[in-house]
This record gives structure tokens, C-alpha cells and sequence, in this order.
């Protein structure tokens, strides 16, 4: 299940139960003739369930939505305007607060963290404070305790999905060997970055870089030794690339770089560096390695990854086949009408 249906359907569940309990409560409001309270219940309900239509709205783009935050702004808005409906009494105060939780647990369950606590937490402690002048008396002090830890609660439950959803994205997009990103975010990454270039002007660079006798290396020290020899390169290669470089390791000993904001000259040089860095590095388990490396720079026409990478692919094999520790830029020709 991908992230946008999960939102979609926690989001849709979350606005439904929230409609059912406030249905409940203005239904029972009515029937012992709170009118005015059976009104501000009545547009939280309204508000729920306009929640819940928008969800369904946007359920291909659930996680840009932006009008969730408006939805239940407007609904902490209303239990606001209940407090003060009949000159804020300790009677509506407290009862405002039961409306308050579930509203709280909800703005959690929708929104990012930061934005839930940006509504829920000047609301709580308005609530609080409003209750604390009115009746300081026991029962005031359980329901802004009781409160404090529907918020906390919330707040918690928030944080550890983020942190569990951030951590999965991780794992999803980094070799868990060599802690470079994989394969498959390379080109959405390559992608990303080609566009930038396009629209800003500024130059873009590639670099593919494989490993001298791999194969002997891997029959040598076995498996696990050269994952170990894998991540140790790939350490050493986070030392040498500036900040905005990225790294991906392809498998089978290769690696990539991206190397936005450089020019020709820039990733010849950088290359060169590599290559003698490497080369001169004392490894663990081999003493002496050498790698192969083939570059290429973007150009104009290139609107897609897989040309991109394919000349920097072109220019590796072009590199092995000269003799290993090689560097060789691929310089394709712009095409002219």
C-alpha cells in the first residue's frame, strides 16, 4: 500500500468517526433543547464532513493537500466561539473541553506535526487558562490535566508515525550495505536534477565508477568481505564529494555521482581526484584497489535520465577497455539542424 492510499484511507476514517461523534452529540443536544449548542455542533459536524468529501477529492494527491489545515482551523475556531458564546461560564468552558479531545486526536491524525500543534496547542492552552480563572478548584485542575494528555498523546502518536514513515523512505531509496542511495532513486534523482539544469542554465555532470577486476576481488576475499570493501569505498567516496553531490551504489561494484553545478572542466577534475585518492588509499582488505571511471556533462537536448546515464555508462566501459585505473569523459557531440 503506497503512503497516499494510507493517508487516504486513515484521513477518510478519521473525518467519518468525527462525524459520527459529533452527529451523536448535536442529536443529543437538540433533544434536551440546547439549541445554541445543537447550532455550533451542527457546523463542526458540517465541518467534519466536509473534511471527509475533501479527502475523497484528493485522493490522488493526498499528501500536497493543503485545505485539511483550513478544515480544522475552522473547526478549533468553532469550539472557541462556544466558550465565549454565552460570556465563557466555567459550565461551557468545561463542556467546550470534551469537544476540544476529540478534535485534538483528529487535527493529529491529519495533519503534519508541526501544523497539529500550530492549531491544537493555542487552543488547549487558551482552554486551559480561561478554565484555571474561571473555577480553580479540583475538577478544573483534572480537566486541563486530562486534556494536556490527550495532546501529548496525540502529539507522541504523531511523531513516531513521522519517524516510522521518514525511516521507511530511507530504507527505501539507500543501499542498506554501503549507505549510498540504490539504483532506483538514481534516476528519479538524475531527473529531477536535468530539469533544474535545464531551467536554470547551469551545468550538470555524471560520473560512473566501477571497480578494477571486481570479479577476481569478489572470487578473492568472498561475499561479505567485499560488501565490507564495497562500504568502505563508499565511506571513503562520501569524504571526497562536496555537499550538493550525491552518491548511488549500483551493485556488481559500480557506483554513481552526481555532480550538480559542474561543468566539464569541474568533473574532469574531480574525476582525476577520485581516481588518484583511490588509488593511493591503503583498504583493508586488498592493501592496493584502483577503479575505472567514465564522465560526461549535460547537454542542452538532454531533457531525459537514461541518455544522461547511458554516455556516462558508454564512457566507463570506454575507461575499462584502455586498462584499469582510467578516467575517460565522454563528450557527445550537440546535434545541429
Amino acid at each position: 500500500m503506497t503512503e497516499t492510499r494510507l493517508r487516504t484511507l486513515a484521513n477518510t476514517a478519521a473525518y467519518s468517526l468525527a462525524t459520527l461523534f459529533f452527529s451523536a452529540l448535536a442529536l443529543q443536544n437538540l433533544r434536551f433543547g440546547f439549541y445554541e449548542q445543537f447550532y455550533l455542533i451542527g457546523l463542526l459536524t458540517a465541518a467534519c464532513i466536509a473534511g471527509l468529501g475533501y479527502s475523497l477529492t484528493v485522493r490522488s494527491y493526498q499528501l500536497r493537500a493543503r485545505w485539511h489545515l483550513l478544515i480544522l482551523a475552522l473547526s478549533h475556531l468553532l469550539v472557541i466561539i462556544s466558550v465565549f458564546w454565552n460570556n465563557a461560564t466555567w459550565t461551557t468552558t468545561n463542556t467546550a473541553i470534551y469537544w476540544l479531545m476529540p478534535l485534538i486526536v483528529l487535527g493529529f491524525l491529519i495533519l503534519p506535526l508541526r501544523r497539529a500543534l500550530l492549531i491544537s496547542v493555542p487552543v488547549a492552552l487558551l482552554h486551559l487558562v480561561i478554565l484555571l480563572l474561571q473555577a480553580p478548584s479540583l475538577h478544573s485542575v483534572s480537566a486541563g490535566a486530562a486534556i494536556l494528555m490527550v495532546l501529548t498523546a496525540a502529539a507522541l502518536t504523531s511523531w513516531h508515525y513521522d519517524h516510522m514513515a521518514q525511516s521507511a523512505e530511507d530504507l527505501a531509496i539507500t543501499d542498506p550495505v554501503t549507505g549510498a542511495h540504490n539504483a532506483r532513486f538514481l534516476n528519479e534523482t538524475l531527473q529531477k536534477e536535468i530539469s533544474r539544469a535545464g531551467a536554470s542554465g547551469h551545468p550538470l555532470s555524471i560520473i560512473m565508477i566501477g571497480i578494477d577486476h571486481h570479479d577476481q576481488i569478489h572470487e578473492l576475499l568472498g561475499h561479505d568481505r567485499t560488501q565490507q570493501l564495497h562500504r568502505h569505498l563508499s565511506d571513503y567516496l562520501f569524504s571526497l564529494i562536496r555537499a550538493g553531490d550525491t552518491l548511488y551504489f549500483l551493485g556488481n561494484g559500480q557506483f554513481c555521482l552526481i555532480l550538480p553545478f559542474t561543468p566539464e572542466e569541474g568533473v574532469r577534475v574531480s574525476g582525476e581526484r577520485i581516481r588518484r585518492s583511490i588509488s593511493e588509499h591503503q583498504w583493508p582488505q586488498v592493501s592496493k584497489m584502483t577503479v575505472s571511471l567514465g564522465a560526461t556533462t549535460h547537454l542542452a537536448e538532454d531533457s531525459l535520465a537514461d541518455p544522461l546515464r547511458q554516455r556516462a555508462s558508454d564512457a566507463l566501459t570506454e575507461a575499462c577497455r584502455r586498462g584499469p585505473d582510467t578516467l575517460w569523459f565522454n563528450r557527445a557531440v550537440t546535434k545541429t539542424s
